[in-house]
């Protein structure tokens, strides 16, 4: 059996040339795709930096207390997938790839100045109404420790006749939620998130951008809303395991004051497993649904 090409990327392109090697690729037009060809992605050597935490939990509302946030670690990995789509191992563009799903979970509390390996490696295809389903599997390990893991879960917008067994969703909407609280995405946050994520896909960056790829408006990152919620979901300290898994359902169009639904009450209650949605702000549409399980440090 032939060995899995490992790639190392040890310096990371200019956010220009990122996004000009991403729209280069988007003119790939394959075949029918039976499987993704195998091949791992890494980042040997990255540190935690306390900066760059910061400006995270600025942008995302989070507090010094919680320590690393439970999403912080995929965006070490978005070089990787960039890497990814800009090569001739995937057989899509990111342009007109939807993110619909993602699964994190983390295995121990991570720190600032933490030094970590990150790895991405292709996953299964899945099909879909609208397309071609296909999963990136990320990893993080600290000292060849595995501390943290995600499955992201991409629609591949148009494909005819797509392979694999049918996609299906895991969370369904049969338990009662609550409305517990509101917050503003202002019409700048897919900006912000984009400066420190480096996703700086022109659908959330402005109105006029996003009318360009057919969009009335900007529209927020789902990792920005979801990160937004689970800042309000978790506990005020750090976390030593935690799962969430959400489905990202319609846009957040920008600015919005979506609303928080959740199983539990947020203040007092100690259950430390939760449903929650981010709606609309009628609270009749849902913007992603997710479900939530976590440890304390």
């Amino acid at each position: 059996m032939s060995q899995i090409p490992i790639l190392e990327i040890t310096s990371l392109p200019s956010t220009l040339a990122g996004l000009m090697a991403v729209l280069q690729a988007s003119r790939k037009r394959p075949g029918t795709v039976e499987s993704l060809a195998p091949v791992i992605y890494v980042r040997p050597a990255v540190t935690l930096d306390t900066g760059a935490l910061a400006a995270y939990a600025q942008v995302c509302a989070g507090t010094p207390e919680q320590g690393v946030p439970l999403l912080y670690p995929q965006m070490l990995t978005f070089p990787l997938a960039m890497a990814y789509f800009a090569s001739s191992y995937c057989p899509w563009p990111a342009m007109g790839t939807v993110h619909l799903a993602n699964r994190v979970q983390q295995h121990a509390p991570l720190h600032a100045s933490d030094v970590l390996r990150v790895e991405m490696q292709t996953g299964q295809l899945l099909a879909h109404d609208k397309g071609q389903v296909f999963k990136l599997e990320f990893r993080v390990l600290k000292d060849d420790q595995l501390v943290w893991e995600a499955t992201q879960t991409l629609l591949r917008l148009g494909v005819k006749n797509p392979v694999g067994p049918a996609y299906a969703s895991a969370l369904n909407n049969d338990h009662p939620l609550s409305l517990q609280s509101g917050f503003v995405a202002g019409s700048g946050i897919g900006r912000r998130y984009g400066r420190i994520s480096g996703d700086l896909n022109p659908i959330h960056l402005s109105a006029l951008s996003a009318r360009i790829f057919g969009f009335r408006r900007a529209i927020a990152h789902g990792m920005w809303t979801q990160a937004r919620a689970l800042s309000a979901m978790l506990p005020r300290h750090a976390i030593a395991q935690a799962q969430v898994h959400v489905e990202f359902k319609t846009p957040l169009f920008l600015p919005a004051r979506p609303t928080l639904w959740t199983t539990r009450a947020i203040e007092g209650d100690l259950s430390h497993n939760a449903l929650f949605e981010v709606r609309n702000a009628k609270g009749d549409k849902p913007h992603l649904r997710a479900s939530l399980s976590y440890n304390l440090a």
